[in-house]
């Protein structure tokens, strides 16, 4: 089964994560097959609109930290290799497949859109926000609780820019979760659903964009992200992926295995919020 799925609906790429039993949780072969779709959608001339989803209750977990996932390549030639180079390997890994990744996907030529459902974690943001736009079902939570395993914030850390910077820094340290009503108002959602709906109000705005011409789409698109890149964003983003490498360098010190440092009581801790906003 492949764990992204592709598909051309009229001049609108439909690219679904596939994961729906790990909630859409990333790992290796998820992010290499999500990358090569999103070049297969860049490279198709018909394809005007790309709109990114996930398949099952929730959008994306965020990283797959599953003791399987984490005994695999690349992790077990990370660990295998910590005496001789420290976290090099694991730091050009991140630089390439996390921030990279998102980096490239952030600047693809044509209008992205995020379809989000469910639980947004951590990694998630990452996959959501190099989008152009986000559409969000109402039942749609977003977080990113890393703090809990010493680490400052996601590999993109575009909290700041999404955010602003006093409720970025409060979800950080608090490691909870906002709702997307919450995440609309402070201009991360484009626009919020009910979730019945989330795929008709998706595919309904994809086609409203693809009407116009292709062209006039990548250079408003590269107006405001190069607008955003001349206000520090890239440098920012840049500062802020080293600033969360040197958390892995705590952590393996502490550790002695960075990946999962801090993890059952990041787990518990997700599921106290989670309580909480129910009660």
């Amino acid at each position: 089964m492949s764990l992204v799925e592709y598909e051309v609906q009229d001049r609108v790429a439909v690219i679904t994560l596939n994961r729906p039993d790990q909630r859409n949780a990333q790992n290796a072969g998820l992010l290499k097959e999500l990358d090569e779709c999103f070049d297969r959608a860049v490279e198709e001339k018909e394809v005007r609109v790309i709109v990114l989803r996930g398949n099952g209750k929730h959008f994306s977990a965020g990283h797959d930290l599953s003791d399987e996932a984490q005994s695999g390549p690349p992790w077990d030639h990370m660990f295998d290799n910590v005496k001789e180079d420290g976290l090099l390997d694991m730091y050009k890994w991140e630089l390439g497949h996390f921030f990279g990744y998102s980096r490239k996907w952030r600047d693809l030529p044509k209008p992205t859109i995020a379809s989000v459902q469910g639980a947004c974690v951590a990694a998630g943001l990452m996959l959501c926000w190099p989008c152009d736009l986000i559409i969000a079902s109402e039942d749609a939570r977003f977080g990113d609780p890393v703090i809990r395993m010493g680490i400052a914030g996601v590999e993109y850390q575009g909290h700041a820019w999404e955010f602003g910077a006093r409720k970025a820094k409060e979800l950080l340290f608090t490691a909870e979760f906002i709702s997307a009503e919450e995440a609309r108002q402070l201009g991360m959602v484009n626009r919020v659903v009910p979730r019945e709906k989330l795929e008709e109000e998706t595919l309904a705005l994809a086609n409203q964009i693809a009407q116009m011409h292709p062209h006039a789409l990548m250079l408003a698109k590269r107006t405001i992200n190069q607008t955003l890149d001349a206000q520090g964003q890239h440098q920012a983003l840049q500062s802020a992926f080293d600033i969360h490498s040197l958390g892995h360098a705590n952590a393996w010190i502490t550790s002695g295995y960075p990946v999962m440092v801090g993890l059952e009581e990041m787990s518990q801790g997700n599921k106290a919020l989670k309580s909480k906003k129910t009660e």
